[in-house]
């Protein structure tokens, strides 16, 4: 029983980063019906982009909670600011193209970040990317605590106070992201867009600052993600974006994409999965799970846990 709660903390924290990226996955598709492969990327680019800041801000070796909380927050205001010139760059001009057309820019995007990201010329400029990992300065001193003590043969579980961080910052964020969608003016407007873009034009809505907002909303909480992950697992490189992204794009669609809860939903039971596997299995199978995942909810439910049929008209 203690192993097993032990996995499950390990899970539940790991799996609230994948539900932050998952996010991004169904605010996107749910304005423009498009599954954006570059979200996996611009995790990664805020992961770099902590490094940077850590750097300006002069927190790499004696970590405080304002600095690290300006860390946090600029990186996230520049994947927002990147996420906006990808919407407008890549996207904008696809935007009555048939679906397929920005289903193939979203992963030309996403390979053109990875490659661009590995050039030595940043590296050289700004001291990030590149090729090599890099070690993430330490934004938090780490400590443990003994949930459950050592008992016989069961040994102790243990949470560190990084794991209650990611757990804490990622529920912060998500609450922060049901009140923007349903409690603002803007919400009011992305709902109404991803309920019909034509309809909500006509009304006075502009589309593309929606379209524009919601890139910003998505890619501000990957660049949060990717910024937890790295204190969790202090080492970025160029492609750490790639099998995280994939993952959170299965949890969102295991809780039915486009829906909020069910992108939450779907990033834990995904994170405790893979522990489990860990667990009972071995790690080697962490990622075949995720595939395994996806298998099965499009066999017996294409909709997702959360997901509602949609109805076509003849």
């Amino acid at each position: 029983m203690h192993e097993f709660i032990q996995q499950l903390v390990y899970g539940i924290a790991w799996g609230s980063i994948y539900a932050l990226i998952a996010l991004g996955y169904t605010l996107v598709y749910g304005i423009l019906r498009l599954i954006n492969f570059a979200h996996g990327d611009v995790y990664m680019i805020g992961a770099f982009a902590g490094i940077y800041f850590a750097r300006c801000f002069g927190i790499t070796d004696q970590p405080t909670f304002l600095g690290s909380t300006a860390v946090v927050l600029a990186s996230m205001a520049f994947c927002a600011l990147l996420g906006v010139v990808i919407e407008r760059a890549a996207y904008r001009p696809l935007r009555k193209a048939p679906r397929l057309a920005m289903l193939i820019t979203a992963i030309g995007v996403s390979l053109l970040l990875e490659n661009v990201a590995q050039l030595q010329f940043w590296q050289r400029r700004f001291g990030i990317l590149g090729p090599d990992p890099m070690p993430f300065p330490d934004l938090i001193k780490r400590k443990l605590y003994t949930l459950m003590p050592a008992s016989g043969a069961q040994p102790a579980v243990i949470i560190s106070n990084v794991q209650i961080i990611i757990l804490l910052v990622s529920l912060i964020l998500m609450v922060a992201l049901w009140l923007i969608v349903m409690k603002t003016k803007m919400g009011k407007a992305m709902r109404a867009v991803s309920f019909d873009k034509e309809a909500a034009g006509l009304m006075g809505i502009n589309i593309d600052s929606t379209i524009s907002f919601t890139f910003a909303l998505g890619s501000a909480l990957a660049a949060a993600a990717g910024i937890l992950t790295a204190v969790a697992n202090p080492k970025v490189d160029a492609l750490m974006g790639i099998m995280p992204g994939i993952k959170a794009f299965v949890a969102a669609v295991l809780g039915g994409i486009g829906n909020m809860p069910g992108a939450m939903l779907g990033g834990i039971i995904m994170g405790v999965a893979e522990y489990m596997v860990i667990w009972k299995l071995s790690s080697t199978w962490k990622d075949a799970i995720a595939f395994a995942i996806l298998i099965v909810i499009l066999l017996f439910k294409p909709t997702g846990l959360l997901g509602s049929r949609a109805v076509e008209k003849v």
